[in-house]
């Protein structure tokens, strides 16, 4: 008589590997849910400046910049009867030059805070840049 290899049939009442998990799940602790990946500090940081120095585009967004231009004129000419209007060109070229402002005025304070041997940038810094630079008030500008 010739020998067969047997074949293996699936009985309906064989769990297979499940009592072994269930015996290993008393020893084991559950596993941890996979955490999100997260760069060192400061790495997305320096990403954004080496993004943003390349490109040209102004950094605040049009719509909310003008809207604080006009609402500034309202406020700085409350007591005329005018109504201010703009040109789209006049608009970015006051933006252009907040910007610029702005761009500057945080390099003088990143070499402040340098400087102090610290790294954050504080309200100090800021104001003593624009008392350097001879910055005029311009809160108390026009007498309120």
């Amino acid at each position: 008589m010739a020998r067969t290899k047997a074949t293996a049939s699936r009985h309906p009442t064989y769990t297979g590997n499940k009592a072994l998990k269930a015996a290993s799940a008393k020893r084991h602790k559950p596993a941890q849910p996979m955490r999100k990946h997260r760069f060192r500090p400061g790495t997305v940081a320096l990403r954004e400046i080496r993004r943003y120095q390349k490109t040209t585009e102004l950094l605040i967004p049009q719509l909310p910049f003008s809207r604080l231009v006009r609402e500034q004129t309202q406020v700085m000419f409350a007591g005329t009867t005018k109504e201010f209007k703009f040109q789209a060109s006049a608009l970015m070229a006051i933006q252009q030059a907040a910007e610029d402002y702005l761009t500057y005025l945080f390099t003088d304070c990143k070499l402040l805070a340098d400087h102090a041997k610290r790294k954050t940038i504080m309200a100090k810094d800021i104001q003593l840049a624009r008392r350097i630079r001879g910055d005029v008030d311009r809160c108390n500008m026009w007498g309120r």
